[in-house]
């Protein structure tokens, strides 16, 4: 590829994948430079005035991990959105002209499809039986969030002997060795 050069870099509209989203959601569209302070300092402001009630973040390519990011930093700073993710391709199309065009290269036209992530967080409930769902509260990657369980407090160690005979803590060998005393 040493012989051409990028021309043109065109990336095919994306369709939403949940249809009859209201024209007042906000679209975050996170790029690969976008920066996270920044799209969460303008996410959040318009999320806390009442006029905004849904917002998508989009990221495609290397930028998706960002749009994740992004999504569950929001999560956590403003309990109570729901929140539903959905995966697909989006395709680009590059056109690449030779350097030098009397070397009788033709131009290339090259088609990708990037991995893209949507995420959609709203302050009104969305449907439970849709695939990607995470209620309120859920951890990431799970659609139910846990049960509360009361902190685990950690036990005293015990010194001395086992019902096994060998002794616990302290020792002086090296890994992988058991010592046992008379």
């Amino acid at each position: 590829m040493e012989n051409y050069q990028r021309a043109s870099s065109v990336e095919k509209p994306l369709v939403p994948p949940v249809p009859g989203l209201p024209p007042d959601t906000l679209e975050m569209r996170v790029r690969d430079g976008s920066k996270i302070r920044n799209l969460l300092g303008f996410a959040l402001g318009r999320l806390e005035s009442e006029s905004t009630r849904r917002i998508v973040f989009t990221g495609a390519g290397r930028a998706t991990g960002k749009a994740v990011t992004c999504a569950e930093i929001l999560k956590r700073r403003l309990p109570g959105l729901h929140q539903l993710t959905k995966l697909h391709f989006q395709q680009t199309e590059d056109a690449w002209v030779p350097v030098v065009p009397e070397t009788g290269l033709d131009p290339l036209t090259v088609r990708r499809h990037v991995p893209a992530v949507w995420l959609l967080l709203s302050k009104d409930p969305l449907d439970p039986n849709e695939g990607g769902y995470q209620p309120p509260g859920a951890p990431p990657g799970l659609g139910q969030p846990l049960p509360r369980t009361p902190p685990h407090t950690p036990q005293p160690k015990r010194r001395g002997p086992r019902a096994s005979g060998h002794w616990q803590g302290g020792g002086g060998g090296t890994r992988g060795e058991t010592s046992r005393r008379p």
